[in-house]
């Protein structure tokens, strides 16, 4: 075949210049270890499986094993450290521009592409998350915890940095399947309000919240953050893992309409993922691309200074930045090995393709973490448009009252 020369070309290139654990198997029974002691085994099945290792990246190889040209055998982690390396063979810079366009993010945008990513099935994400579904990094207060005690730890942090009363007024934005204000509405009193893009969610969280007896003071709306009425109605705003939705040019809208519906004085604590690129580029070697083809269509990473400069600039005044960029890896890796005990089940619960893509997702975004490719940052705020203090104490030690 004519593309057989070119890919022993290729292979002969990556042996002479890669180190990875694994070993590539040819549809014709050759193989090509690039270690001593491979823990995965890649089989291409032909052309096309073969065409991703002539121009590698982790989008094409990626791709590859998606649309079932090449399979996998071993360790889903250790066929992530392969593709980098095979990617930075072939030179290419880490990170890469987002080719923005002038347009702001509409509505029916934004919905499609929340919908893409959070309506597979709610069978589909209870195989791999803990037992609340809270799909955001847990809290690890020591390495050994289990993933359901971390999460229940990540939200009694957020709800202690908020400093939740009963009686409040408590706004979740991007609530996913209800646990925060679930969390907060039962042990901290409040009234609590999430929203969400997701039919999935929406009809899942209210389940829970009957079944809980929470209605006179929980709920969660099918609705879009920018279509939140009223202004100065919530005395606490929290969002966890979704302004990296919004898009960076949407950015000062969403931030704006956080101003509008927090009082005056109120706490905000915007928990999200951030780009390690100081000029807000996404990631390259092809990750970037996977995620926005694959996953997260339209989703976009702002540096942490780009987060801090767009909330300083609607008058939110910031008071703490933690990083939870080694939690978020944790937590990764548990949901990664949730997934690897139930890829059968995933396929059940969606089809072949759909978990394969989320097989090398979970895997990828943990190695991503580990890497420092990406991170995650809670930043915590208050609305601050009049002179005078804030009621939060001189110090900071309220936040952490019993972790230590």
């Amino acid at each position: 075949m004519f593309w057989e020369k070119p890919l022993d070309n290729a292979l002969s290139m990556l042996k002479k210049n890669v180190s990875a654990p694994v070993r590539v198997v040819l549809w014709d029974g050759r193989e090509v270890s690039f270690s001593e002691t491979p823990s995965v085994t890649v089989r291409l099945k032909g052309r096309r499986g073969a065409a991703a290792l002539m121009r590698p990246s982790l989008l094409t190889l990626a791709e590859a094993y998606i649309d079932g040209h090449a399979d996998l055998e071993g360790d889903v982690g250790a066929a992530i450290r392969g593709a980098e390396a095979f990617a930075r063979a072939t030179p290419r810079p880490l990170f890469q521009s987002h080719g923005l366009t002038d347009e702001l993010r509409s509505r029916s945008e934004d919905r499609e592409a929340i919908r893409h990513h959070y309506d597979v099935s709610d069978e589909f994400y209870a195989l791999w998350l803990d037992p609340r579904m809270v799909y955001s990094c847990g809290y690890f207060r020591r390495d050994d915890d289990a993933l359901e005690a971390a999460q229940l730890q990540k939200l009694d942090h957020i709800c202690a940095k908020l400093r939740l009363e009963p009686g409040e007024t408590f706004l979740d934005i991007g609530c996913g399947w209800g646990a925060l204000v679930l969390r907060a509405a039962e042990r901290y009193g409040v009234k609590a309000t999430g929203i969400t893009l997701s039919e999935n969610q929406h009809r899942f969280a209210n389940k829970r919240i009957r079944a809980a007896g929470l209605e006179d003071r929980c709920k969660v709306v099918l609705q879009d953050y920018r279509d939140t009425p009223g202004e100065g109605v919530y005395d606490k705003i929290a969002s966890v893992g979704m302004f990296e939705h919004v898009g960076l040019r949407n950015l000062p809208v969403y931030f704006n309409t956080v101003r509008r519906l927090l009082k005056e004085r109120g706490l905000f604590l915007n928990h999200g993922i951030t780009t390690s690129d100081t000029r807000n580029r996404a990631v390259g070697l092809g990750a970037g691309e996977f995620i926005d083809r694959y996953v997260f269509p339209r989703g976009e990473l702002p540096h942490l200074h780009r987060a801090v400069f767009e909330m300083s600039e609607q008058n939110l005044e910031i008071h703490d930045v933690e990083c939870l960029r080694t939690h978020y890896a944790k937590t990764l890796e548990l949901w990664s090995a949730n997934y690897e005990r139930n890829v059968d089940a995933a396929v059940a619960a969606s089809n072949q393709r759909t978990a394969r893509i989320w097989r090398l997702y979970l895997a990828g975004c943990a190695y991503a973490f580990e890497q420092g490719w990406v991170s995650i940052y809670q930043v915590l705020g208050s609305k601050q448009t009049k002179p005078g203090r804030t009621s939060l104490p001189l110090t900071r030690e309220w936040m952490y009252r019993g972790e230590i």
